[in-house]
């Protein structure tokens, strides 16, 4: 017979991992893999990075938990994470954020490569601590300049398969860079409320929803500018530019409607487009790859 507790306890550490927020990243990472190589790269190499970088992911997110278990008690969207609701207490988390870490460094590290692992260890060090502990809490910019950990996942999945940071998977990290603004910036329209309570700085918090909306604008037309650069470097071909102009447009125009509209339910619409944006962007980079091989 099943143990309620057990299961409950097995839920909040899976909870504590975010694994829907891990998950983009784990696939990202792959595409970066996928992309690094002419064919399929080594199964066991792609086992182990994708492993690796998702159990660094899931430390970095149980160390956020963690480190923000207080404001995370007072927003109405976090109050039943399990820190503050108290299913788990705060050894429990900091343990099994550093087994996951330990886990992590020790896979990419032995089975991988050193740079791969040295990689994901600062963007480990970037989300969790820097972003979490300092930007988050220092400036409206903080997701902007915190993003770049959030955009080094396709980098390190390029250098697990090659050993080196290439130029295109620069490029990778650039799209989800500039992607990450209007991204979360919509979503904090909608939450601006429950982290001006918590006296985090978010843009809408200190400039207000109209200047962050003109923001979340002008990034989705930087963001289609940047989008061409893989189809203009030769990186990728017509079946990508074919997806990304169509995807980029989209975004542009969940802008404009947000600036038309001023409600939280269209700020909350964008935020979730966001999301099946860069699935689909990476999607059909990884299509085009491999028809423009032959696979």
């Amino acid at each position: 017979m099943t143990n309620p507790s057990a299961l409950l306890s097995w839920r909040d550490y899976l909870e504590l991992c975010k694994p829907k927020v891990v998950a983009l990243i784990v696939f990202t990472a792959v595409v970066g893999m996928l992309l690094a190589v002419p064919g399929i790269p080594p199964i066991d190499t792609l086992l182990y990075s994708t492993v690796g970088i998702g159990l660094a992911a899931s430390s970095a997110a149980a160390v956020n938990h963690y480190l923000d278990q207080n404001a995370d008690a007072l927003m109405g969207r976090t109050q039943n994470r399990p820190l503050p609701k108290g299913s788990l207490d705060s050894m429990n988390v900091i343990v099994f954020a550093s087994l996951l870490g330990l886990l992590s460094m020790l896979l990419l590290g032995f089975l991988v490569n050193p740079l791969t692992a040295f990689l994901t260890l600062l963007s480990l060090i970037g989300y969790a601590i820097i972003y979490t502990v300092y930007l988050k809490r220092m400036t409206p910019q903080n997701i902007v300049i915190g993003g770049a950990a959030g955009a080094a996942p396709p980098v390190l999945g390029w250098c697990a398969m090659t050993g080196e940071v290439h130029p295109y998977s620069l490029l990778l990290f650039l799209i989800i860079f500039v992607w990450t603004p209007p991204h979360f910036w919509a979503l904090a329209i909608a939450r601006r409320e429950e982290y001006a309570k918590v006296k985090i700085p978010m843009l809408p918090v200190t400039h207000g929803p109209e200047f962050t909306r003109l923001q979340i604008l002008l990034y989705t037309v930087l963001l289609l500018l940047v989008t061409l650069l893989p189809y203009l470097t030769g990186m990728s071909g017509l079946i990508y530019l074919s997806v990304a102009v169509p995807l980029g447009l989209g975004f542009i125009y969940y802008a404009i409607l947000m600036m038309r509209h001023k409600d939280d339910r269209t700020a909350m619409k964008t935020f979730g487009f966001s999301i099946i944006y860069l699935m689909l962007m990476f999607a059909a980079l990884l299509i085009d790859h491999y028809v423009v091989i032959g696979l």
